[in-house]
């Protein structure tokens, strides 16, 4: 057995603005039963290609899944808050960069971003990709990472502006 110690760097940013709304909006949210039928049979690499890109905002991201985290607390306390929901966000070309240099890339992609509401303030988190690949010091890989992180942090806080 093989660990591998990750220290993780989570960026958060804070808004004033509705839950989720700005962050679903900027990225593409394609039929997934079709988008996965599409992938699957696709013939050539060109054809994948073209599924994806069909399924992509102008970001170059899509919305893989939605998970609504506060909603078992919400049932305990019988109350409207807390909203946490966690957006599996990505795009499996720029994984497949990734993932081709470092295999374990494919454990982290699509990315988690965390939007919760609390007292101050809407709060959209994403553990960076560059932090969880860093441990393993392939640069091709870690440039695929920090391009993802750049287009992450500008959804983020255009989300929240």
């Amino acid at each position: 057995m093989t660990v591998k110690k990750v220290e993780i760097e989570r960026l958060t940013v804070k808004s004033s603005k509705s839950f989720d709304a700005a962050l679903k909006a900027a990225v593409g949210q394609p039929d997934m039963a079709k988008f996965i039928k599409e992938t699957r049979g696709a013939r050539t690499f060109s054809d994948l290609q073209n599924a994806v890109q069909k399924g992509l905002s102008p970001k170059g991201l899509m919305l893989f899944m939605e998970l609504d985290r506060g909603g078992v607390l919400r049932k305990e306390t019988g109350r409207a808050m807390p909203k946490i929901v966690r957006f599996l966000i990505g795009n499996p070309l720029i994984m497949k960069e990734m993932a081709k240099h470092v295999p374990d890339a494919g454990s982290y992609s699509p990315v988690t971003i965390l939007v919760d509401e609390r007292p101050d303030g809407v709060h959209l988190s994403y553990d960076t990709m560059a932090s969880l690949l860093e441990p393993y010091g392939n640069l091709d890989a870690l440039a695929v990472a920090r391009d993802l992180d750049l287009k992450i942090e500008n959804l983020l806080q255009e989300s929240a502006a």
